[in-house]
C-alpha cells in the first residue's frame, strides 16, 4: 500500500475528503457504531457534489460540528492491491478548528477529544500518514 501526496489533481477524480480537526488545540476523532477504532472524520463525495461541500458535510455529520473553519490543505492518494482493483484513488485533505458542537446525525456513535494520537486506528496505513503530511506543511 502506498499514500501519496499532491497539491491537485482533476476534480473529477477526487472520491473522498478527510478533515484532520481539532478543538480548543486538542483531536477530535470518530468512534464509529461498529468498530472499535478511532479515525479522521471523513467519507465518500455524493454525486454532483463540490468536493469541499464533501468536507463540511462530513465534518457536520461526523462529529456534530456548528461553528468551524474549514480549509483545504492538499491531495491525498491511496494505492492498495486490494481495494479498487489496485487504482488508485484519491482524496481531499482538509484542516478544521471546530468551536462548537451539536447532535451526530450519522453512522458514528461518538466523538473523542484528545491531546494523544490514538494507537488504534481504523486506517492505521493511511490516516498516521495523513497527519504527518499536515505536520510537514506545518499546518498542525
Amino acid at each position: 500500500m502506498s499514500v501519496n501526496f499532491y497539491e491537485t489533481v482533476e476534480d473529477s477524480l477526487l472520491k473522498f475528503a478527510v478533515i484532520v480537526a481539532k478543538t480548543n488545540g486538542k483531536w477530535v476523532f470518530c468512534k464509529h457504531k461498529n468498530r472499535d477504532t478511532l479515525e479522521i472524520p471523513g467519507g465518500h463525495r455524493e454525486p454532483n457534489e463540490d468536493i469541499l461541500d464533501t468536507a463540511k458535510r462530513e465534518l457536520i455529520e461526523e462529529t456534530g460540528a456548528i461553528d468551524f473553519d474549514l480549509k483545504p490543505v492538499c491531495v491525498y492518494s491511496v494505492v492498495e492491491e486490494n481495494n479498487f482493483n489496485g487504482e488508485e484513488t484519491f482524496g481531499l485533505l482538509c484542516y478544521a478548528d471546530i468551536y462548537s458542537f451539536g447532535i451526530i446525525d450519522s453512522e458514528i456513535e461518538k466523538i473523542i477529544i484528545t491531546d494523544e494520537l490514538p494507537t488504534n486506528w481504523t486506517y492505521p496505513k493511511i490516516q498516521p500518514y495523513l497527519l504527518e503530511e499536515l505536520e510537514k506543511r506545518s499546518i498542525i
